[in-house]
């Protein structure tokens, strides 16, 4: 019997736990969003781990720590996302410029925008944080699924 490749088991396993999912979630939440959040999930614990590594370990300074980590870690979800979760066979360069300028928006209008500024309105800033985390999550989602990794039509030769 051939053996399944890594990228589809990924698929599976996240098609089988959002067919099973309570209160009707199985019909709004997409297998993909599902690996997103798992995905992403991870590699948010790979920024900390890093931070820890590279301020706490070899006292770098914090924002050195966090600019590689942050880096580091979107490297990866990009990488995960793009051969396990979307399964995308098509040019990196394109998708990579993409993802990039999502990233450059995502960091100004959630991040800074959007967490920074309900900080300055007096919002207590890990609670801002999270807010802006959660709208940097869909933001993020949508672009990865519909701009970075949308399937593209082939051209049709005659």
């Amino acid at each position: 019997m051939p053996e399944v490749p890594l990228a589809d088991r990924f698929a599976g396993l996240c098609a089988a736990v959002v067919r099973v999912l309570p209160f009707g979630l199985s019909r709004i939440v997409a297998p993909s969003f599902l690996g997103f959040a798992v995905i992403n999930g991870f590699t948010f614990g790979v920024d900390l781990v890093l931070l820890t590594l590279f301020h706490g370990g070899l006292k770098w300074p914090v924002w050195l720590s966090i600019s590689v980590a942050y880096v580091v870690a979107f490297g990866l979800s990009f990488v995960l996302n793009r051969a396990l979760n979307f399964r995308s066979h098509a040019p990196v360069g394109r998708q990579a410029v993409l993802y990039a300028v999502a990233i450059a928006v995502n960091y100004v209008a959630f991040l800074l925008g959007l967490g920074a500024g309900l900080a300055a309105l007096g919002v207590e800033y890990h609670l801002s944080r999270l807010i802006a985390g959660a709208c940097e999550g869909v933001f993020m989602y949508s672009v990865m699924r519909w701009v970075v990794f949308a399937k593209r039509e082939e051209p049709v030769t005659v």
